[in-house]
């Protein structure tokens, strides 16, 4: 029998085989690795969780819905712990905000950076609630198939000012430059500049304000095991190491999926989960419209890379909230080498994630799990060495996160690895390395990024990071429950 067929267990790809399974669609889940997650894959080493990727969950209830459609409850299969602060952001000059959801003292700490950024803050909110509503409500699970869905919201867009960059319009209402970074550095969470990121994404601000920010207990790991677990409850199938190596096509139709051992699995349908230039280039790279497809792509600008740590100390470090970003001693210049420039810069900003602070079940008792990340250049933009430029930045970033919020870090360490560029790239198959996929900017965005439904090839769709809406976890949903509404109407003709 014909199998509908999910390529890649991320958390795109089990949002959408759950909602399909749900449906009453049979789904064949491949996952190359030997754990399901993609870039929410887990590390564990003497006694240490270490959560690969992605970290901050800012909208439980687009989890709970999956749940829902299956008749089952959210809280059987994951335990949700709210995370307070939100962030504490840092700065080299000392100051400090911890940043919340609670109104009042929110606006007391903007109050100790500039007392007259209380109103302007207040003005900004309301404005990124707009945005929420119109472009994560409204727009976040609605296909963009055609020039003319563009053209529909094109009114909205020029209203909420979205040629405008995220900084441009913080800037509109804030004057504190350190209050500027505070609200600005969101876009970065899903590959986008703050300073070319459409204003659009500004609505990261309000989705964190509406449902707070939240933590899997046991680590986001725990939420792909109980995703995973849903989805073989009703009665989906998932390999794993099982890579997909091509789509054999007819014409315009895909008809089986050809694996790495050599099996060919005949398909009614595929959606891929895997990198969106790579399905294109690798998979169907034999096809005329795939390799046209793989060529566009490749000519898009692509979000930054990451570089990160997973460590694991024997000092539990207690004095630090669960996310903490560290800004270094430049904002705009630091990104513009990141986005732009072909070399690593000379300073860094980082994200620190001390989830023992919530759950200190993730490391051994009076010890402590940590990541901590860097953005970096991806290899188109900077074609660097990272077999020697990893080990040399994690020095400097031990060194620096010793200095200034770690003591002793370096004679406390139990274990640690790195994660750069080359491993996204090898290990993630993504396309110059980029931890992001497509650079969310307006002209990459809705409409203009690859679609969730294939325009020529009839039975292939997308999901994930690089197709609308976009990365980050509410985004890859999102993208599911898009890319399913079109499978099951497609089913349905």
């Amino acid at each position: 029998m014909k199998k509908t067929l999910v390529i890649g267990a991320g958390i795109g790809g089990l949002a959408l085989a759950i909602r399909l399974q749900a449906a009453g669609v049979p789904v064949l889940l491949l996952e190359a690795r030997d754990k399901p997650g993609g870039r929410a894959y887990v590390y564990e080493d003497q006694g240490f969780t270490f959560d690969a990727g992605p970290t901050v969950i800012t909208d439980p209830s687009a989890i709970e819905e999956l749940f829902t459609l299956a008749g089952r409850r959210t809280a059987d299969f994951i335990d949700m712990l709210p995370v307070k602060p939100f962030y504490r952001l840092c700065w080299e000059s000392g100051e400090v905000m911890d940043y919340d959801n609670d109104q009042q003292q929110l606006e007391e700490a903007i109050a100790r950076f500039n007392p007259d950024d209380v109103e302007g803050y207040r003005r900004f909110h309301a404005y990124s609630r707009e945005v929420f509503k119109e472009g994560y409500l409204k727009l976040g699970s609605v296909p963009f198939l055609s020039v003319g869905d563009m053209v529909k919201v094109s009114p909205q867009l020029i209203r909420l000012q979205a040629w405008r960059s995220v900084y441009s319009m913080v800037s509109k209402f804030i004057k504190n430059e350190h209050l500027r970074q505070a609200f600005s550095f969101h876009s970065l969470l899903v590959g986008g500049n703050p300073f070319a990121a459409s204003s659009i994404y500004t609505l990261i601000h309000a989705l964190e304000r509406e449902w707070g920010v939240w933590f899997a207990r046991g680590g986001t790991g725990a939420m792909i095991q109980g995703l995973t677990r849903l989805f073989c409850e009703l009665g989906g199938q998932l390999e794993l190491n099982t890579p997909v190596k091509k789509l054999e096509t007819e014409g315009d139709h895909i008809t089986a999926a050809i694996t790495a051992d050599g099996r060919r699995i005949e398909v009614a349908a595929v959606a891929s989960n895997a990198d969106v230039v790579q399905t294109y280039a690798k998979l169907l790279g034999h096809h005329p419209h795939g390799a046209a497809q793989a060529a566009a792509l490749k000519k898009k600008s692509m979000s930054n890379s990451l570089f990160v740590i997973y460590f694991g100390l024997n000092n539990p470090h207690s004095q630090l909230a669960h996310h903490t970003v560290c800004f270094g001693p430049r904002y705009k210049e630091l990104i513009e080498e990141i986005f732009h420039h072909d070399k690593l810069a000379d300073d860094f900003s980082l994200y620190l994630h001390s989830p023992c602070v919530t759950d200190p079940s993730l490391a051994p008792p009076g010890c402590g799990s940590f990541y901590v990340l860097a953005p970096v250049p991806n290899l188109g933009t900077a074609n660097l060495d990272w077999d020697v430029e990893g080990p040399r930045l994690r020095d400097r970033i031990f060194a620096y996160l010793e200095e200034h919020y770690m003591p002793g870090l370096r004679e406390q360490l139990v274990t640690q690895r790195i994660f750069t560029p080359f491993d996204f790239r090898d290990q993630l198959d993504a396309h110059l390395g980029s931890a992001f996929s497509v650079e969310p900017l307006l002209t990459q965005s809705a409409w203009f990024r690859p679609h969730n439904r294939d325009s020529k090839i009839d039975n292939l769709y997308v999901v994930g990071a690089g197709t609308h809406p976009g990365a980050g976890i509410p985004g890859v949903i999102a993208s599911a429950k898009v890319t399913a509404s079109l499978m099951l109407e497609d089913r349905a003709r």
